[in-house]
């Protein structure tokens, strides 16, 4: 097993023991080769993290105060936290536009993917979404 991500990292291998295994249910006996890579994730996040554009404390505040908001609404009320991703989608959407425009007009792909932490085609991708052009033009 081994964690991999869209910019074209990998992590090590982590394997599985065969033998040790046996019989039982791979969910339960491959949970520390699990864990191991979800620590290296972890590690590689906190790495792209300080190499991308950092986002400002004000956004980045609201925005996890708005996901323990919606988390906690989900338990009580999941059609409501529907809709709250729901707005948050129309909303990415709509100030996303003219980030996206402003991005693909100032930067290489090579350089909006560096910023990002995304790989090349992955940022194609996500600035097409966003400015509402083909990934392709």
């Amino acid at each position: 097993m081994r964690a991999v991500c869209c910019c074209g990292w990998t992590g090590p291998d982590h394997r599985l023991d065969w033998a040790l295994i046996g019989d039982r249910e791979l969910v339960e006996a491959g949970d520390g080769q699990a864990d191991a890579c979800v620590r290296d994730w972890d590690g590689h996040i906190v790495q792209v993290e300080a190499t991308t554009t950092p986002l400002p404390e004000a956004i980045t505040v609201l925005l996890e105060r708005l996901e323990e908001e919606i988390e906690k609404l989900t338990k009580t009320a999941p059609v409501a936290a529907v809709r709250a991703a729901r707005r948050m989608e129309v909303t990415a959407g709509r100030v996303g536009y003219w980030a996206a425009n402003g991005a693909r007009a100032d930067l290489s792909t090579e350089q909006a993917a560096a910023a990002l932490g995304l790989n090349e085609d992955a940022t194609r991708s996500l600035l097409a979404r966003f400015g509402g052009w083909s990934r392709y033009a």
